[in-house]
């Protein structure tokens, strides 16, 4: 890395600018504290990035953001929003739990759930419904009620090698 070219400007009106250039990597690291906020900025031959921090908050503009720690906590008193523009991915080495104190939402275009052993959907009430069709498969299918057990269809078919109705 050659030489740096750095300056600190000191002034009453715009507040502190400090400024750091770098000519053979064509990066201009510039901080500049106005009063209101402090805006550190990276600015690259291609990229630039850049944090502003004012008394009610951060924002982060850059092309990749990376966290790395031992342990993150997130709380947030009002909403909080995650989005992606292309796909998003949750991963975790041990157990991933989700829970909220009302309802939960879930929708897609299309959606898969697999387990490599046992699945359980539980509810004091469960619902399962398809707008044009609905299947449930397997090698072994047990359907048990303890109390009442209602089968209903305008058009009925029960069909297998062995059929033990009774």
């Amino acid at each position: 890395m050659g030489n740096l070219v750095c300056r600190v400007e000191l002034d009453k009106k715009k507040g502190i600018v400090l400024t750091v250039e770098n000519g053979e990597g064509k990066i201009t690291q510039t901080v500049v504290m106005d009063g209101t906020k402090i805006t550190a900025t990276v600015k690259g031959a291609n990229e630039t990035s850049t944090i502003t921090q004012q008394e009610d908050g951060i924002h982060i503009d850059c092309k990749a953001f990376t966290l790395h720690a031992e342990t993150i906590t997130c709380v947030s008193k009002k909403e909080t929003t995650h989005e992606s523009g292309e796909d998003f991915t949750i991963k975790s080495k041990g157990n991933l739990n989700a829970s909220a104190v009302s309802d939960a939402t879930y929708k897609a275009m299309n959606s898969a759930m697999e387990s490599s052993s046992e699945t359980k959907i539980g509810g004091m009430s469960l619902k399962l419904s398809g707008t044009t069709s609905a299947e449930m498969k397997g090698a072994m299918i047990t359907v048990d009620a303890s109390a009442t057990l209602d089968l209903k269809s305008k058009i009925g078919n029960l069909k297998g090698f062995n059929v033990n109705i009774g």
